[in-house]
């Protein structure tokens, strides 16, 4: 990618949980740019809200970052996409350059039950 722009819109109907596991996959960059990869949700397929549902921080190297993504108290939202915004400074072109995916996991729901038990049981 060498511009801002959105992936396809992934419909969440199938799912079983509204909890999701979010991973953005940086394979390769060039120096003095980054990285700005936030996830839109959509009632319809067509209107994408105006604030991002979540984001991850932004990014100046490759490798792996995972994100959680609860949509349990939004029961409304039929779609995600990511969005991504690029930017390059300092020497040489101005075009920034990025190779990364993103993809989206449905947590298992005996994994969602057994991480609440630990959680409750630490708080």
């Amino acid at each position: 990618m060498s511009a801002k722009g959105d992936g396809s819109p992934v419909e969440l109907n199938a799912a079983g949980q509204r909890v999701f596991l979010v991973t953005l996959s940086i394979t390769q960059i060039i120096e003095q740019e980054s990285l700005d990869v936030s996830v839109f949700s959509s009632v319809d397929g067509a209107t994408w809200g105006a604030k991002s549902i979540v984001a991850f921080p932004q990014k100046f190297y490759t490798g792996e970052s995972p994100l959680l993504l609860d949509l349990t108290a939004h029961a409304d939202v039929k779609f995600v996409r990511a969005h991504w915004e690029v930017a390059r400074w300092g020497r040489g072109t101005e075009t920034p350059m990025f190779e990364f995916g993103v993809t989206l996991k449905e947590i298992p729901s005996d994994i969602l039950r057994e991480a609440r038990a630990e959680a409750k049981a630490l708080a």
